[in-house]
């Protein structure tokens, strides 16, 4: 994934992936037993000076990283992510160092941090709905129902 500009992994695909290549199979859940395999990948990426590889990892519905991802901010010295986005932000740099530092090709300009592709979709159909303004009666000045029948009276 590393070598993929803007490519992540599921926390799903990437247990399979584990149990294919190591050969060992469980039927453990995967919230059971990933944090563990992550948190170590987390400390030996620390000690050795690489980017987070775990920033790759998504979850399925949503696309973010999981809530184990404040250990990478923990071990690095870093305060916590005060929120959601402020945590998927980080995760969006980390995984630029990661694609910069293990050769994917690039755009022109270097590449910019990304948003993992479905929780990107999810931030964009939050932008995209505008609120309209509530339609107010001319008689009373009251906000007027979707049935566009005034309660207070009975103007349409």
């Amino acid at each position: 994934m590393a070598r993929t500009y803007r490519a992540v992994i599921t926390y799903k695909e990437l247990a399979e992936r584990i149990q294919e290549s190591t050969g060992i199979r469980t039927r453990t859940l995967l919230h059971n037993w990933i944090g563990t395999v992550l948190s170590k990948v987390v400390r030996e990426a620390h000690r050795r000076g690489d980017p987070q590889l775990t920033a790759l990892v998504v979850r399925t519905d949503d696309g973010m990283v999981g809530e184990g991802y404040k250990e990478v901010l923990e071990v690095a010295g870093e305060p916590p992510a005060e929120s959601v986005p402020e945590r998927e932000q980080h995760a969006a740099r980390a995984r630029l160092e990661c694609y910069r530092r293990f050769g994917a090709a690039l755009p022109a300009d270097g590449g910019v941090p990304a948003l993992a592709p479905l929780y990107q979709a999810a931030v964009e159909r939050r932008r995209v709905r505008p609120e309209s303004p509530p339609r107010i009666c001319p008689r009373c000045s009251m906000q007027l129902p979707s049935t566009g029948a005034c309660d207070s009276c009975d103007q349409r």
